[in-house]
């Protein structure tokens, strides 16, 4: 069956109904059964965004799961994940044992943990680090996340291999997901649920995070012509997206899970690709 499309103006047209679905999702009863819940279970802002970082990391399957195992490892962190961090030790290793989620195994944990625990060091903070990829990516004309996985694991390239799969690479043609989610979370302003404690970008900047669930919803509307789940799949929707929003484009990801998770879905009216349903 041949795939339709929205035009432009077809896509401008669907802009108060997306709309709808964002006011809809967005609001603070999401934050409950989501990781982001981490970020507004710490007033630090390096707490916060430490905690982030690993509930984004994780945000994989189901997300009762992943909200259990994000707590299994705060737990393991004490429940102070800056302080954790920035003091951690080989000493601490021992933290980790029988840690597992999906691929992750404690000698992950253990990297990721050294690595965070080094750019602490010497940056200080989680932001600055963000902030200096993104002054290198602007200047080198590359993606922010190419060279933030470049330069996250120079600060400890003794890290094991398998490891770095956990940090995506958009020059690999990965979809970012789980870091644009973090992003989302960290750089969006004034929402009920993204905390938005970071200031070294534009939310005009944030890709969507695009999971398997907000790229089906996307081809069945017909917003989304590519069939894999890859970064050129996230810049095509991003930039249909932008066409509604240019100033915050990633706020549409409420509205493709809220679509995709109702029953109801985007209704029969609205579907252009049901074979994609």
């Amino acid at each position: 069956m041949q795939q339709q499309l929205l035009s432009e103006s077809e896509i401008i047209e669907l802009k108060p109904w997306l709309d709808r679905w964002v006011e809809r999702m967005e609001n603070p009863d999401y934050i409950d059964d989501d990781p982001v819940l981490f970020m507004h279970a710490f007033e630090g802002k390096l707490d916060r965004e430490l905690a982030g970082f690993f509930a984004a990391l994780m945000a994989w399957g189901r997300r009762d799961i992943v909200i259990a195992k994000v707590r299994d490892l705060l737990k393991r962190m004490g429940h102070r994940p800056a302080e954790f961090i920035g003091n951690f030790s080989e000493r601490d290793r021992r933290r980790f044992e029988g840690f597992k989620h999906r691929t992750f195994k404690p000698v992950d944990i253990y990297w990721l943990t050294m690595i965070l625990h080094n750019i602490l060091q010497e940056y200080g903070g989680f932001e600055p680090f963000w902030k200096e990829c993104h002054r290198e990516a602007n200047r080198t004309d590359r993606n922010l996340l190419a060279v933030f996985h470049e330069r996250f694991f120079e600060t400890c390239p003794d890290a094991a291999r398998r490891t770095r799969k956990h940090i995506s690479n958009s020059e690999k043609n990965s979809s970012c997901k789980r870091l644009y989610l973090y992003l989302r979370w960290t750089i969006r302003k004034c929402s009920p649920v993204d905390p938005g404690t970071m200031t070294f970008m534009a939310p005009s900047e944030l890709m969507l995070p695009l999971d398997v669930h907000a790229a089906r919803q996307a081809r069945v509307l017909g917003l989304l012509e590519r069939t894999y789940n890859d970064w050129k799949a996230t810049r095509e929707l991003t930039s249909k997206m932008r066409l509604l929003d240019p100033d915050d484009p990633a706020k549409y990801d409420y509205a493709l899970f809220g679509i995709g998770v109702t029953e109801t879905g985007p209704g029969d009216e609205r579907i252009l690709n049901p074979q994609f349903l």
